[in-house]
């Protein structure tokens, strides 16, 4: 199903290109023809992305492995990577791993007492939420991939009946595309652990090697969410550089003046969504730096905050800001930057896995530390796929 999502797709990209020449010399016939393969395409996309959606829901509610079936895995695995060998983790395997916040990202791993090696995490040893809120797709064994999105609309025309009748009616403007490629981008992720950890069972020393090698992903992950891998020539493209394939931007802009006051919300809130619409699911990006300086807002009556900021008790960098009747939920993510907030609905953002994800151990690097190190490869790829799907304020700009 998979497949022939990803073909489709391609069909419904190649057509597009299609309509746009012929839009462009002034071919009717060829952009109706074109216009209606897309349309075509789209219902059929429609039906197997519910499709693959179910799929992947299903399997990302299947039970991980417990019991005998964890330790055969994890003593198998033990042993490979103990010989020198490398894991390789499938894309569904690191998709769930990416949205289990709660084992992976807090390393809560219980170590058996009595051994002398417990290994324990610093003091919000988390990686920030954006990484399980985005949109994760499965793109193993492709190049590229493509997401067609609307810029704006097909726009009615109207006209007095007296006035219209027996004449041309007036052209309505023609809707107007983008294409949002996602490319592979080879990910390293490196981490360190202490060789006692050798000391521990095998079922808790796979933990404690599982749980780091993906945080370090997440975090790496985190950071080009934001940012993407280059400003200047991104492959891996982030929130605050998303172009598409016509290199124009695909996010939205707000100057936030020179310094965060009480205007700073309003701006970002009243710049997301359409002229007809605030736009749902929106969050706030931003560092704690920033939420201190909201959170340190006086009115008129100095000693009375304009903010409630109540942070999430179960998740340590989330939680939501109340701005009069407007609740605003946030992420605090370091690689925002202190000049920058942003906001949008995370899942306008796409995240492709093009292939496994392999860690090995090496303990080279580190001998005179005594520390293991834990080496982690995978092809990555980002980018948003909603017109204006976020907004990137700035700070220091000015008024």
């Amino acid at each position: 199903m998979k497949e022939k999502l990803y073909n489709l797709i391609h069909q419904r990209g190649a057509a597009l290109t299609q309509a746009e020449e012929a839009l462009a010399s002034g071919d009717q016939a060829a952009y109706d023809a074109a216009m209606e393969k897309i349309t075509n395409l789209n219902r059929e996309i429609q039906q197997i992305q519910a499709l693959v959606a179910e799929q992947d829901r299903r399997m990302m509610e299947a039970p991980a492995p417990t019991g005998s079936e964890l330790e055969d895995m994890a003593a198998e695995r033990v042993s490979a990577l103990m010989r020198g060998d490398s894991v390789t983790f499938d894309a569904a395997e690191v998709r769930r791993a990416l949205s289990n916040q709660t084992t992976v990202a807090t390393g809560t791993i219980v170590q058996p007492t009595g051994t002398g090696s417990t290994i324990h995490d610093p003091l919000g040893n988390v990686v920030p939420s954006i990484v399980d809120r985005v949109r994760v797709m499965d793109m193993t064994g492709m190049g590229a991939f493509q997401e067609p999105y609307v810029i704006t609309e097909l726009d009615a025309k109207g006209g007095k009946v007296e006035e219209t009748a027996g004449t041309a009616r007036t052209a309505s403007t023609d809707p107007t595309f983008g294409v949002a490629e996602i490319k592979p981008y080879e990910l390293s992720v490196t981490t360190f652990v202490d060789r006692n950890i050798s000391r521990l069972s095998p079922a808790s020393y796979y933990d404690k090697i599982y749980g780091m090698a993906m945080r370090t992903m997440r975090r790496k992950l985190a950071d080009l969410i934001v940012n993407g891998d280059d400003p200047s020539t991104p492959v891996f493209y982030g929130i605050t550089n998303a172009k598409n394939k016509a290199a124009a931007s695909i996010y939205a802009e707000a100057a936030l003046g020179s310094a965060i006051d009480v205007n700073t919300l309003d701006s970002l809130y009243f710049a997301y969504g359409s002229d007809e619409a605030m736009g749902a699911g929106a969050r706030l990006l931003l560092t704690k730096a920033n939420l201190k300086a909201l959170g340190q807002l006086r009115g008129t009556n100095e000693k009375r905050r304009l903010l409630e900021i109540a942070p999430d008790p179960t998740n340590p960098n989330s939680g939501t800001i109340r701005d009069g009747g407007v609740v605003l939920p946030y992420d605090l993510v370091k690689a925002v930057g202190d000049d920058k907030i942003l906001y949008g609905d995370p899942f306008n953002y796409e995240l492709g896995l093009f292939g496994p994800y392999t860690i090995r151990l090496d303990e080279s690097v580190k001998a005179v530390e005594r520390m293991v190190a834990i080496l982690g490869d995978a092809f990555v790829g980002g980018n948003l796929i909603v017109d204006k799907g976020f907004v990137v304020g700035t700070i220091g700009g000015g008024d």
